[in-house]
């Protein structure tokens, strides 16, 4: 398995996908037309052809035994610059009578749009039957959300300070939202599905224009809505595990259909691009098979970054020592140089 930037080719196999992920996937929308801009989007911005700052990278995890796309994710040089970024923050408004000696607080949600000139790491999606525990060796989940920090750590001057990521919401057994029914559908004429539809379509100026300027009292929710504030949905809460290992924290912004959280850090915070280093390639017959710790390896060059696995541990000397089948998978040779990470 190994990650790659996207192709012009792969329309199908990413269509494919977008069929896979289902409701509430806001970043792959079942339409071959967004699908085929969106994949010359990512392909201009490989090639470094647009503004650093309106740039998407998107990459697919690849299965090399049958040239299938098992999954994919990205990254969103800045958001909010060409449309606004939205999302909900939570709040707390205190009331009290002197009079009566009576003190409440109640919770708030406010539209915002304080994440605006952030990046932020997106659209990962695995296909079922690449999960669970059958393909638990593979650490397909892993790979899909590790291989985006060592991009963004080799090509730095790219990314802004922060990076955020927005997490699928609750769903209940009937794929129907509580905190959409509760709240969004009152200001849309559309039912979730239409509104996140145009979301994932870049139709986004709707939000602004029907959502209420000033703070939404969250005890005129349904208790239901409530708890689902900050909360994710079940197939997202390893992806959300994944984040947090890495610094990515809470910090009280929600999104505004299905109210699942936004974690955000500092980039330089992150543990993967703290810890990942550059190491000299080193192509041998002879490489051990075996290691005590699982090592990702990422190439350094943007337009053919590649990342996978490998079975062993740099040297003493910073170099890593890498088998044919390997060097293959990443398009490398001996005197190149790779950027690993320890997991």
């Amino acid at each position: 398995m190994r990650i790659r930037p996207i192709a012009r080719d792969d329309l199908d196999g990413l269509q494919a996908l977008a069929q896979q992920a289902g409701v509430g996937f806001t970043s792959l929308p079942d339409n071959r037309e967004f699908l085929a801009g969106k994949i010359e989007a990512a392909a201009r911005a490989f090639e470094e052809r647009t503004p650093a700052d309106d740039r998407l990278y998107f990459f697919v995890l690849e299965d090399e035994q049958n040239g299938e796309l098992a999954g994919c994710c990205a990254i969103e040089g800045q958001v909010g610059r060409e449309v606004p970024f939205y999302n909900y923050r939570l709040g707390t408004l205190a009331h009290s009578s002197v009079q009566l000696d009576l003190h409440r607080t109640i919770d708030t949600l406010f539209l915002s749009s304080d994440h605006t000139g952030d990046a932020e790491v997106c659209s990962l999606f695995l296909r079922p039957e690449y999960r669970g525990e059958a393909n638990k060796h593979l650490r397909n989940g892993a790979l899909l959300s590790k291989a985006r920090w060592l991009f963004i750590a080799q090509f730095r001057d790219r990314f802004p300070q922060k990076v955020l990521a927005e997490m699928r919401g609750v769903f209940d057994e009937h794929n129907t939202s509580p905190f959409w029914e509760s709240l969004g559908k009152h200001f849309f004429p559309m039912d979730f599905n239409e509104a996140d539809r145009l979301t994932g379509l870049g139709q986004k100026s709707f939000i602004g224009e029907l959502m209420p300027k000033f703070p939404i009292y969250t005890t005129f929710m349904s208790e239901e809505a409530r708890a689902c504030i900050g909360q994710v949905h079940r197939h997202t809460r390893p992806a959300l595990e994944m984040l947090k290992k890495e610094g990515l924290r809470w910090e009280g912004y929600v999104d505004i259909f299905d109210g699942g959280p936004t974690v955000e850090a500092y980039i330089d915070d992150v543990r993967a691009i703290r810890n990942s280093r550059l190491c000299q390639v080193e192509v041998s017959q002879s490489a051990p098979d075996e290691s005590v710790s699982r090592w990702l390896a990422a190439t350094t060059e943007m337009l053919n970054f590649t990342a996978s696995w490998i079975g062993r541990a740099p040297t003493q000397e910073n170099t890593i020592v890498l088998n044919q089948q390997e060097a293959d998978r990443l398009g490398v040779t001996t005197g190149d140089h790779v950027r690993l990470l320890e997991t």
